[in-house]
């Protein structure tokens, strides 16, 4: 049986979930993910309080090991720029093609209030789950980085 979590300002994890959670996004989101660190800030983001910030974490778990974690944080926009962003999405790497990804993404879009961006690589295979729940591709992202980096 797989059980889910949300965590958010007023549900926050314990040091030692949080810690699971970034080593399993780390782990499982392989070459599309991002260091720990950044990983990091993006979880703290969304337990943030707040009108125009925070945002939410949905930990699915199958007894105590995680299967899976969908990671949204709110922009504090809204129209021009959707009111969320979706993170991070990642599914146990020996787990994949049972379904967890799209209930996570259907958690998601309930637990959502508004619109939701979100950014993925063109051969990742995760495009056609966001695609079949209606995510479509409306602009090519641009980024200046300064300094390089």
């Amino acid at each position: 049986m797989i059980d889910t979590e949300i965590f958010n300002s007023d549900h926050k994890p314990s040091p030692k979930q949080k810690e699971a959670i970034i080593d399993f996004l780390f782990t499982h989101l392989e070459k599309y993910g991002d260091p720990k660190p950044d990983i990091q800030k993006a979880l703290d983001y969304s337990m943030n309080e707040g009108e125009s910030f925070g945002g939410f974490t949905i930990v699915s778990s199958n007894k105590d090991q995680i299967t899976g974690v969908v990671l949204v944080n709110r922009t504090g926009m809204k129209d021009y720029i959707p009111e969320n962003i979706l993170v991070y999405i990642a599914t146990h790497n020996e787990m994949r093609g049972q379904g967890i990804g799209k209930a996570l993404m259907q958690k998601a879009i309930d637990e959502a209030e508004g619109d939701i961006a979100l950014h993925v690589e063109p051969d990742n295979p995760a495009k056609f789950l966001y695609e079949k729940f209606g995510f479509t591709n409306k602009y090519l992202e641009m980024r200046y980085k300064r300094n390089g980096k």
